[in-house]
């Protein structure tokens, strides 16, 4: 088999260990060595002289957790690094050490046979840290929003069936009234703002419950809690604010699409970056996000083609991204999910919406193009004799004779 890299590393990474052997082609030999390091900064620094003294020019790696970061930091500046998903490569049975493991890393690497995965540069990847812990502190402070209406159905006030948003300005001033000690319906109602006042014959109703002090601990509790939880959130954005800024034409670009608003924005961007020469087409970029179908054939027969789970950060804000595009009425977006909803499921309907903005935003992001949105009515322009055919045959089957009349030119 043809040797692509003559000198190569393979590390095998743990927790408190990394299993690296070197292989090193010379005159058509192959000489390997085989050593064992921590993963203190000191260690690293160690394993990265050992490399440097043995002229080593590609180290290969499995990204085992976060246990790879060390590693990757230490050696990104002066080695070219092959980080590979542990699911694309596996050891020979019945030979597993950890040496094993780092001398078969290294076969794959000298012999071309490993692909790399994508690791953005330092900045993108402090921006998606940024945008992930965001993310994660939202998710918490929904789970508060749970919590507080657990408290609530517990005392018998029933205000998520009247106001929408139980934490919203009207309902928060409720809360904290509550906790201070008011019980009266008329008074908490009286509360309401804006639109909601409206409704205060049902508010008064739905005010009316059963609070004590056990009640009133618990939402001060989940209160105040979720005061600093939308405190830190708004750290986090004043800091993805100030990281973004370099790339704030992509973030523009992703706005520019249906359903996309600047906090989505900067997510795609921390996922995927502003430069999309990594990917070679737009298919690479949905296959790597995990929203395309699924390629499983064998003996001619087509198996299953679910989606493969690809990155689920950024699957998961694409997800987001295309629910709230299906709603946006006269765009395209929305008449594909129609479309597809109905014959597909929803489910399926929503990955193939979000399979679509991504190639989209592909397209836009490499050409360094403006969006124009196809309009709702695309699908109808694209296939007018199968629309026609097919009101048509609806019209006949209820009973009519239908004569066509061209009245505006195709």
């Amino acid at each position: 088999m043809q040797v692509v890299y003559e000198r190569c590393c393979g590390l095998d990474v743990h927790k408190d260990t990394v299993a690296a052997c070197i292989a090193i082609t010379e005159g058509g030999r192959v000489y390997r060595d085989k050593r064992v390091f921590g993963t203190t900064t000191k260690d690293l620094l160690e394993l990265s002289d050992w490399l440097a003294e043995h002229s080593i020019t590609h180290v290969g790696m499995e990204s085992t957790g976060v246990y790879w970061k060390p590693i990757w930091n230490i050696l990104e500046d002066q080695f070219d690094i092959t980080l590979v998903n542990a699911q694309h490569f596996k050891s020979v049975p019945g030979r597993k050490t950890d040496l094993k493991d780092g001398e078969w890393l290294s076969d794959l690497l000298r012999h071309g046979l490993l692909r790399k995965s994508f690791v953005p540069d330092k900045p993108i990847r402090e921006l998606r840290d940024l945008t992930r812990n965001r993310a994660m502190l939202a998710k918490e402070r929904a789970r508060l929003s749970c919590r507080i209406q657990k408290v609530l159905e517990d005392a018998n006030i029933k205000l998520a069936s009247v106001a929408s948003d139980v934490l919203g300005a009207s309902g928060r001033a409720m809360l904290k009234a509550i906790v201070r000690g008011e019980s009266d319906p008329a008074i908490l109602a009286d509360l309401a703002q804006k639109r909601l006042r409206a409704k205060l014959p049902e508010l008064r109703s739905a005010l009316t419950g059963c609070i004590d002090d056990h009640h009133r601990f618990l939402l001060r509790q989940w209160l105040e809690l979720l005061d600093v939880i939308e405190g830190k959130i708004a750290e986090f954005d004043q800091q993805i604010d100030q990281k973004v800024t370099p790339y704030q034409e992509a973030v523009t670009t992703w706005m520019a699409i249906p359903g996309i608003d600047r906090v989505a924005a900067c997510c795609l961007v921390a996922e995927i970056g502003a430069n999309m020469d990594q990917f070679p087409t737009a298919r690479n970029l949905s296959s790597w996000a995990g929203v395309c179908p699924g390629n499983n054939e064998s003996a001619g027969k087509k198996r299953s083609g679910k989606t493969r789970r690809g990155g689920v950060w950024l699957r998961r804000v694409l997800c987001e991204a295309a629910w709230a595009a299906s709603h946006c009425k006269k765009s395209y977006f929305h008449a594909q999910y129609q479309r597809l909803a109905g014959k597909r499921g929803k489910k399926r309907a929503l990955i193939a919406v979000a399979h679509s903005m991504l190639s989209v935003a592909y397209v836009l992001l490499k050409e360094h193009r403006a969006y124009q949105d196809l309009g709702a009515d695309y699908f109808q322009r694209a296939n007018r004799e199968n629309v026609t055919k097919y009101h048509v045959k609806k019209l006949q089957k209820l009973g009519y004779d239908v004569s066509l009349v061209v009245t505006t030119p195709t």
